[in-house]
């Protein structure tokens, strides 16, 4: 988890290479009225949020119920949204918090094409941001093999 421009999807994907394990971006279960709010530099509501972390509750029950391990990249900046898509998993789940600070950010997503999140939002992000207390947190400033490091020692995966 963390705020856009910290490296959810590269070090997502890069764990799950590492692991064996699928990988799957949070953003795909976006409406596509999202991503046009999003990709035009408006901040998402809660209200906007609510279907979103639904579907993403969805897809963690059904792994979880199929025991599959999966790397999963995905905002939830809010304790609310974390409790939302954890719901009757968090046993099941481990959380990573990429932290970084607001000027990697800021640079990371001003270099950053193709993407619906631009540095538009980042203020807001940054704003709604909820610092989780039981996740692993890591420097997203790190590079990336460093990092997967960090996560598969600190996790025993």
């Amino acid at each position: 988890m963390g705020i856009a421009g910290a490296g959810k999807t590269t070090i997502g994907r890069q764990l799950a290479a590492a692991l064996g394990w699928p990988f799957c971006d949070g953003d795909a279960y976006h409406s596509p009225a999202n991503i046009d709010k999003l990709s035009r530099g408006i901040p998402l509501t809660d209200e906007d949020r609510g279907p979103w972390l639904a579907r993403i509750h969805a897809a963690i029950r059904e792994w979880v119920t199929r025991r599959e391990s999966v790397v999963l990249a995905c905002s939830v900046l809010k304790a609310s949204y974390r409790r939302a898509v954890l719901d009757g998993h968090r046993d099941q789940v481990r959380i990573v918090y990429l932290k970084a600070d607001r000027r990697l950010l800021q640079q990371r997503l001003a270099q950053r094409t193709g993407h619906f999140m631009g540095e538009a939002l980042l203020a807001s992000q940054c704003e709604i941001l909820e610092e989780p207390a039981d996740a692993l947190v890591v420097d997203a400033g790190e590079p990336a093999t460093a990092i997967v490091g960090q996560i598969r020692a600190a996790l025993d995966v």
